[in-house]
């Protein structure tokens, strides 16, 4: 790096409130991807651009500096019966008890989509998608690009771990973030998830943005400015890409944790499973096939007819599960009752994902392992009738010690009223296209 790029003068820039320039932000990320700059200077500079933000320019340059941090795929050549496949993708900016993809990929490839769902693992509170799906005996995360190709062509859908050449420079800066305080910088999550959407190779993308005390995002505000950001950044990048706003003030679904969550999935596959869940599931479904081109197909009657659980069991299957193992169950298991009759009002998103993070659902810092059978389910949605004494929670975990500190998570996190709530009718607060 030449002294007209060195490190400090870009943090000083920024700490001041002053655009970078496209060299000052290639030469930064190109540095730290190379190990050529210090995790302290990335630091002092990430903590910069979380205070003072980045214009958009700024934020298109930093994207395609990931980018070119390592390979892209080349998707353009997918064919099954000498036809082009045509790919489409969702990211979830992530929730307690969003366990959407699970069904949700499945379902766009029994349209007649390609899916190539790269995914990731959870740290904290929410939950990550390949750590659900390893509860699944066999299921293994890890193809290599031709592999992948090669899934994607026989069996339509592809949920993996990103492969270690795409967008290096986002694993790096990602850990940094995580241990800085710094990964709320709309920028940097804008950027984070954009940069290996792009990378991956899909032609149209779909952005599920939560909002909500159980989500990065808790207020509409600022949800709709990191929608707005991603869209145009996959808008400038080719790719036709749209974003929902979905409310994350209580968590999706009856279930938070892992093969809690695949069971759920694998009710809605089966034609039930929560309202919500369904409701969302058809919701991106429907967002998806509009970004393809396809809006002329219906996804509830492509689920309704049952090829959406066929394309399950292959996707399973192709990657090393038992699509019809029982999943584990957890050794233990601890109730909690409602401590008063009325109506669930409220139950508390962030609170429940913390709750089964203390159960063993989640990690502390990565690479750390998780239970596969620990999380938490609930017996009532908000606006439910309940009763006191009457089971209201169930914490499933393979260490009984951990109950008291999930419990201790859980305290207030329930609001039950005399009268009946106003219940939403949709989780879906608004769209950005």
């Amino acid at each position: 790096m030449s002294a007209a790029l060195d490190p400090v003068s870009v943090i000083v820039a920024k700490r001041d409130g002053r655009e970078l320039t496209g060299g000052q932000i290639a030469a930064v990320v190109d540095g730290y991807t190379r190990g050529r700059v210090a995790d302290e200077q990335v630091s002092a500079l990430l903590m910069a651009i979380l205070l003072r933000g980045m214009s958009r320019r700024e934020i298109v340059d930093w994207t395609g500096a990931m980018i070119a941090s390592g390979s892209r795929l080349d998707l353009s050549g997918l064919r099954r019966d000498g036809h082009p496949l045509v790919t489409v993708d969702k990211h979830s900016t992530g929730g307690v008890g969003d366990k959407i993809t699970l069904p949700l990929t499945p379902l766009i490839a029994a349209c007649g989509l390609a899916v190539p769902q790269m995914s990731g693992r959870g740290l904290g509170h929410t939950g990550g998608t390949l750590d659900k799906l390893e509860a699944i005996p066999g299921w293994r995360a890890d193809l290599t690009a031709d592999r992948l190709v090669e899934q994607l062509e026989q069996v339509g859908a592809v949920i993996c771990a990103a492969t270690a050449d795409l967008a290096p420079a986002d694993r790096k800066l990602y850990a940094l973030r995580d241990v800085t305080g710094t990964v709320p910088a709309i920028p940097l999550i804008a950027s984070s998830i954009m940069s290996k959407k792009i990378a991956e190779g899909t032609s149209a993308l779909v952005l599920d943005v939560k909002v909500g005390s159980g989500a990065f995002m808790t207020t509409v505000d600022d949800a709709a400015e990191l929608a707005r950001t991603m869209v145009d950044l996959g808008a400038d990048a080719g790719v036709r890409t749209r974003a929902l706003l979905t409310d994350m003030s209580t968590p999706l679904g009856r279930s938070a944790g892992n093969a809690v969550e695949v069971a759920e999935a694998l009710e809605v596959l089966a034609g039930g499973g929560p309202p919500d869940v369904r409701d969302l599931t058809l919701a991106l479904a429907e967002e998806m096939l509009a970004a393809a081109g396809r809006a002329d197909v219906d996804p509830a009657a492509v689920l309704a007819g049952g090829k959406a659980m066929d394309a399950w069991r292959a996707l399973i299957a192709a990657q090393g599960g038992d699509p019809a193992a029982p999943l584990p169950r957890a050794r233990h298991t601890r109730q909690v009752e409602a401590a008063a009759s009325g109506y669930l009002a409220g139950l508390d998103a962030l609170a429940v994902g913390h709750a089964a993070w203390e159960l063993g659902a989640g990690r502390s810092v990565p690479g750390e392992a998780v239970s596969p059978v620990a999380g938490v389910t609930w017996h009532a949605g908000v606006g439910d009738r309940v009763h006191a004494g009457a089971p209201l929670l169930t914490l499933h975990t393979d260490h009984p010690e951990r109950f008291e500190r999930a419990l201790a998570r859980l305290d207030g996190a329930v609001t039950i009223t005399a009268e009946r709530p106003q219940v939403p009718g949709s989780r879906v607060l608004g769209r950005v296209e």
